[in-house]
């Protein structure tokens, strides 16, 4: 029988065989074949350029990263502490002026409603390279309860660190802090990097000729006119990637049929909580992000949406403490279904959350931001590596925000796409060959994808209101409560210490 992940990659594949012809024909146009001796590592870009007979008033580059955001700026750090490779010579391709001006961030700066949640394997890597003493520095919220539940009544979950004997289950960062952070640290490092405040607009990858029978490099072309070239090609440009494009590689998915709002707010008192409700047309979260303020992710239809974005700020809050109280049903009851007794066959033992009951989400008083609305898709890359080329972060994959992995999941593609280069630069491998970069392929795709049918499925399942249905759910909300080893499980996955075991 095929497992969840398998049958969301059949769904995928599906859709990528229509595809498949004029992938092709974009591809010949665009990477031209390279079949042959493979370039060595031991070789810089430099001398690479010198036997090409590469125009030498054109900059020469082992690492081209396209797109300075969170997650491209993520790989240039983890690539600036590691031993073999803090010696390549990396260009950062991005026109945010923030990579420039050095702007730092004022702690009586009002907070911004685009914030992430890192996990404890993310926040180890940020420690890895030396980036999150930067983020303890400026507003954070670490928080160690988390509160799950069906806006029915039937049923919910709640989480504690202390359940797999952690400190905390995550925390709550602004994603300017975490940008700044990276760039801080890449900054007090003495790593060969040159930032290009351009766009990417022309990629090429000269093909073999008997005059230069040592490999090829890309050569990117600028929107402000200026050229360079490189050894390796990273797309760490968002969703709608110009490197993708431009390599002919192709994204399969589809749009959900819900937009997300999100927005900074503020309360009487600080909180420590994450909080989680899935709504009839879609879940909204409370997630603290410090000093009284949390951060609202609000996922509902179109329509909605549109409303909520142009109501007044009375009507909005009273509309969120309506539906985080009982303004769709009523506080769930820890003894439906039984209770803990329906449950105890199945384990002998118990965690910390599962003598807490259910709490009410502290009430909001004010919206602290500018109120954001964005549609919501699911993509994934047909591939995420090509010679000379690789994606990372939401150029190879977009996922529904309701469980916050997103960003976690591009880390993770950066720190893994480092550890790969290193490894191949120690066996004296062409860091842009296609052989190497499928080890990072392989490493991420089976995990991404993981999550990917995690989340699509959790979507899917909410997205119904189907009495029936809606017991069902309420079921697997009591048992993930008081089950204690399926409980440590969906910590330990969701921290980004394991994998699922359940799905692998």
């Amino acid at each position: 029988m095929l497992s969840f992940p398998q049958l969301l990659e059949l769904r995928i594949t599906a859709r990528q065989v229509a595809l498949n012809f004029h992938a092709f024909r974009l591809a010949r146009r665009t990477l031209c074949s390279d079949a042959g001796v493979k370039l060595p590592g031991a070789d810089s870009a430099q001398e690479v350029a010198d036997k090409h007979g590469h125009h030498s008033n054109i900059p020469i580059h082992d690492v081209a990263i396209v797109g300075g955001g969170m997650v491209g700026m993520a790989l240039a750090c983890s690539l600036a502490r590691m031993p073999l490779t803090n010696q390549l010579n990396v260009a950062i391709i991005d026109s945010n002026p923030a990579l420039l001006n050095g702007d730092c961030i004022q702690k009586e700066d009002p907070p911004d409603p685009r914030v992430s949640t890192v996990t404890p394997a993310t926040i180890d890597l940020f420690k890895d390279v030396g980036a999150w003493r930067y983020v303890e520095q400026h507003r954070h919220a670490y928080f160690d309860k988390m509160q799950v539940w069906d806006y029915t009544g039937f049923g919910y979950t709640r989480y504690n660190a202390r359940d797999i004997n952690k400190e905390i289950l995550g925390c709550v960062v602004e994603n300017k802090v975490l940008h700044r952070s990276l760039l801080s640290c890449l900054q007090n490092t003495s790593f060969q990097q040159k930032i290009y405040p351009s766009r990417l607009s022309s990629m090429t990858i000269h093909s073999r000729s008997a005059s230069s029978p040592h490999g090829s490099l890309a050569k990117l072309e600028l929107s402000d006119g200026n050229s360079l070239y490189a050894k390796l090609v990273v797309g760490a440009d968002g969703s709608k990637s110009r490197v993708k494009e431009l390599a002919g590689i192709n994204s399969t998915g589809w749009k959900y049929s819900q937009n997300a709002i999100i927005c900074t707010v503020e309360h009487m008192e600080e909180n420590h909580c994450a909080w989680q409700c899935f709504l009839p047309n879609g879940p909204i979260a409370l997630l603290p992000i410090g000093d009284n303020f949390s951060n609202i992710v609000w996922t509902m239809t179109p329509e909605e949406s549109l409303n909520r974005k142009s109501m007044s700020e009375v009507d909005f809050v009273r509309e969120i403490d309506r539906a985080l109280d009982n303004g769709y049903g009523p506080h769930p009851n820890s003894q439906l279904f039984g209770g803990r007794a329906a449950f105890s066959w199945l384990t002998g033992d118990t965690t910390v959350s599962t003598n807490e009951c259910f709490e009410v989400p502290p009430r909001v008083t004010k919206v602290a931001s500018e109120r954001m609305v964005f549609p919501l898709s699911l993509n994934h890359a047909t591939s995420y590596a090509l010679k000379r080329v690789v994606l990372i972060g939401d150029a190879a994959h977009t996922v529904h925000p309701l469980a916050g992995q997103g960003v976690n999941m591009g880390f993770g593609d950066a720190f893994s796409l480092a550890k790969v280069i290193a490894e191949g630069i120690a066996v004296g491998s062409d860091i842009g060959e296609v052989s190497l970069l499928r080890g990072y392929e392989s490493d991420r795709r089976p995990a991404n994808l993981t999550m990917m049918a995690i989340l699509d499925g959790f979507q899917k399942a909410y997205s119904v209101d189907f009495r029936p249905l809606n017991v069902l759910r309420a079921a697997a909300f009591q048992g993930a409560h008081y089950i204690a080893p399926l409980k440590r499980q969906i910590i330990s996955y969701a921290s980004g210490e394991q994998r699922f075991p359940l799905f692998s």
